[in-house]
């Protein structure tokens, strides 16, 4: 194999694939990044077993090939090449050693077989559409904040993916949750998804999309079966195993009776939790909000540091209220918020919170209360 490539094209196709790659592994060519030459493309593959990533980019192949090299190591080199180079690569069957060579540098890598390199399996899919990318990043960006990272409940280390009753007809719905707080975020229904089996996307593979869906103006490839998902541009795609379990049933987490209703401006509540929480070393801190007409109060008692408190002018026309949250969770949530303005609906001291964006139902988040 023997090819010329731009080094801005080769950095992104090399960084997508070696994100894939776990740093402790036990199989050495899971280390690898298989690069296969035809054309005039080359492409990068990369996986843990679980999430398989492959990343095309235009190159000029004066001989076509493959072989596999250290992705880390790949992916340092090209790094500190210098802006602008044309980096060659070339593979050397008889000694085994893959070449990097741009300007006066050289590199010289070991190899491994091409063989040996797992290649995901491609099942059958039962569903196929296509939807944008702007619409599935705000379903994920806004929904993976709750994901548990509690390995003994699984089920719950990622992102419920599926097809749902909105307000206004059939929706694409994003849940996560981890028993404190969680998302509930909705889109409209793409062509072709209605028959979509509900399936968990896992954490890493959540975290992996994102750099898919980078481009507002792309349309995404969306491939789903019972056991697998998939998610392509033209020139990369993502294939993930989808967690074995089954999601709890969300809705009945999701109060409906809230009545005692408050708006603050999002930003500026935000940043009165966090200068509030300041006083505290215990990140579960809890922050009480003492409501009355018009008026809160944020103010939290760290017996062992100090105490502090900050009223903010809100609209509240309901009963006064006092009750405790986890001052992470309430931060989490209000930096969720893309309009000016969150609200808040309560019941009780003691009962779960909604809250969601202005007048928009699409996004709705609750949060447990804290003793305080």
């Amino acid at each position: 194999m023997k090819i010329s490539i731009e080094r801005a094209a080769l950095l992104k196709a090399v960084a997508q694939a070696q994100s894939v790659v776990e740093r402790r592994n036990t199989i050495p060519i899971l280390a690898n990044v298989l690069i296969e030459a035809e054309g005039d493309t080359v492409s990068f593959r990369a996986t843990d077993l679980d999430v398989e990533v492959v990343d095309r980019a235009p190159a000029t192949v004066e001989r076509a090939g493959a072989t596999t090299v250290s992705a880390v190591m790949l992916h340092e080199i090209v790094r500190k090449l210098p802006d602008g180079a044309l980096v060659q690569l070339t593979d050397d069957q008889r000694t085994g050693r893959f070449t990097v060579a741009a300007g006066r540098s050289t590199f010289s890598l070991t190899t491994l077989p091409r063989e040996d390199f797992p290649v995901m399996a491609s099942s059958e899919y039962s569903c196929n559409f296509s939807a944008p990318a702007k619409a599935l990043r705000r379903l994920f960006d806004k929904a993976k904040f709750a994901i548990s990272t509690e390995e003994t409940r699984y089920y719950l280390n990622g992102v419920y993916m599926h097809v749902a009753d909105g307000d206004n007809g059939r929706v694409l719905r994003c849940v996560a949750t981890d028993g404190h707080r969680l998302a509930r975020i909705d889109a409209p229904l793409p062509d072709g998804a209605e028959g979509m089996p509900g399936v968990i996307v896992p954490r890493k593979t959540v975290g992996e999309l994102k750099k898919l869906l980078e481009d507002d103006d792309m349309q995404i490839a969306v491939s789903v079966s019972e056991t697998k998902l998939r998610f392509a541009t033209p020139n990369i795609s993502l294939t993930s195993k989808v967690i074995d379990g089954t999601f709890p049933d969300y809705t009945r987490v999701i109060p409906t009776g809230n009545t005692k209703r408050l708006e603050v401006d999002a930003a500026e509540f935000a940043r009165a939790v966090d200068r509030v929480a300041t006083v505290s070393s215990e990140r579960s801190r809890a922050v009480k909000l003492s409501l009355e007409e018009d008026k809160l109060v944020l103010s939290v008692n760290a017996p062992d540091s100090g105490a502090a408190e900050e009223e903010l002018v809100v609209a509240y026309a309901d009963e006064p209220l006092e009750i405790g949250f986890n001052a992470k969770y309430l931060l989490e949530i209000a930096n969720q918020v893309d309009l000016e303005n969150a609200v808040f609906l309560f019941n009780s001291s003691g009962d779960p919170t909604l809250m969601r964006e202005g007048s928009d139902t699409s996004a709705v988040y609750v949060v447990m209360p804290m003793r305080v």
